[in-house]
């Protein structure tokens, strides 16, 4: 399954905005972003998928182009798709960056 790479390079451009090391790696079928073992935020299809923590998903899913990540018919827990038409800019990318990065860091007990 193919995933887009331009959105992937857009991702590691956002990254490295933080001073700690991400690792990648190949997951539903796409690319995954991990910081400390822990994953962040990737690429499947045409879609960013983000790990969020469990309380701001509500308040994230009443905005345009972010859904449920439902990679095996089933929705997700702590995971959101979002659309490309939510990621037009860079200030978009980095907003969905940091919640994944403030995901990570919630379960190694960081923040």
């Amino acid at each position: 399954m193919a995933y887009n790479e331009l959105l992937a390079n857009r991702i590691r451009a956002s990254i490295t905005l933080f001073p700690e090391v991400f690792t990648e790696k190949k997951m539903f079928g796409g690319i995954v972003f991990l910081y400390k073992g822990k994953m962040t935020i990737g690429v499947v299809n045409e879609k960013l998928v983000v790990r969020v923590i469990l309380s701001k998903m509500d308040e994230l899913l009443v905005q345009k182009g972010i859904i449920p990540m439902d990679f095996t018919k089933k929705t997700m827990k702590e995971f959101l798709y979002v659309l490309p038409e939510a990621l037009k800019t860079e200030e978009d990318l980095q907003f969905f960056t940091e919640l994944g990065v403030e995901h990570a860091k919630h379960k190694l007990n960081e923040i």
